[in-house]
């Protein structure tokens, strides 16, 4: 039998950083365990040279194996103090979330529901937080009632994605209601040290309508602002974009213009009996500008061939 040394090997400390002052005393004792073992001394005898038990110089001989030095630096994970707020509680904070409103506001605070539940408000926020509850956010949806909904957006969406031969895309679209403000006094203009200003209250002059088309191809932007918002100006704009790209046009080309204006203008006669060389291509029914939208089109679109 191998009698243990007290003295220390000079190299006993096994890490990258062999030159730094000082480590844990953890770590050394640690390090040293796994030395003794290296050198073939049995667990009793290496506890009896360091002063610990027997099954805590097996448990880390046992980690080195399985982690290597980096299982040495640090502790296992360990599972903390037992849960004072039982499963049944936590099911009930979640269901007074989801099914019930308090008494005195449209939704649930952490104060409100904490009060209301004999926690903490720290325990309710954990426990919203690990079921994702937040319930001072709502998320909008519209559901579309159009029959052929399908068949118009794959439509548009492939005139943006795959348009046809010598095709040229414009994004068409309108805002009504602009209304035209004037401050009531001059503001300062922006000087160093101090910011621009302007006068709190305002004059309405009247309101306007935009009528824009935007294309995708090189950013060109063609408007018009009319002070009325009825099918004459729609047909108005119509003139506008057939003389922007006359010029660009061939005896074959063609307009096709693709539009959903969240109005009656779409409805009238004027509107859906269009002038060559346009052509018309509908969005679906109805709020189709964001709904397009987020497949990656404008609320309404012309194709210039």
């Amino acid at each position: 039998m191998r009698h243990p040394s007290h003295s220390t090997p000079s190299n006993e400390r096994p890490w990258s950083n062999k030159r730094a002052r000082w480590l844990p005393a953890r770590v050394v004792e640690r390090a040293r365990i796994v030395l003794r073992a290296a050198e073939g001394w049995q667990d009793k005898a290496i506890a009896a040279e360091l002063g610990i038990q027997p099954k805590e110089v097996a448990r880390w001989r046992e980690r080195f194996l399985k982690g290597g030095l980096a299982a040495l630096q640090k502790d296992a994970p360990r599972p903390g103090r037992p849960r004072t707020i039982s499963e049944s509680r936590v099911k009930e904070i979640i269901e007074r979330t989801t099914q019930q409103t308090p008494s005195n506001a449209t939704q649930w605070s952490t104060r409100t529901m904490a009060a209301v539940a004999g926690v903490s408000e720290a325990s309710v926020r954990r426990i919203w937080r690990a079921h994702g509850l937040k319930p001072h956010l709502a998320q909008t949806f519209k559901v579309s009632n159009d029959p052929e909904f399908a068949a118009k957006l794959e439509n548009i969406v492939g005139l943006y994605l795959n348009p046809p031969e010598h095709a040229l895309v414009l994004c068409v679209d309108e805002k009504s209601q602009i209304q035209a403000l004037d401050r009531t006094q001059p503001g300062l203009p922006l000087k160093p040290g101090r910011c621009g200003t302007m006068t709190h209250d305002y004059r309405r002059n009247r309101t306007a309508t935009l009528f824009a088309a935007l294309d995708v191809l090189d950013g060109t932007v063609i408007s018009m602002c009319d002070d009325r918002h009825r099918h004459q100006e729609w047909l108005k704009f119509q003139c506008v974009i057939d003389c922007a790209y006359r010029k660009c046009r061939t005896a074959r080309d063609h307009v096709a213009c693709v539009s959903s204006f969240n109005s009656s203008v779409r409805r009238s006669a004027p509107f859906t009996c269009w002038p060559p060389p346009l052509r018309r291509h509908s969005n679906p029914e109805p709020h189709s500008s964001w709904r397009t939208s987020r497949c990656g089109t404008n609320s309404a679109s012309c194709i210039v061939q």
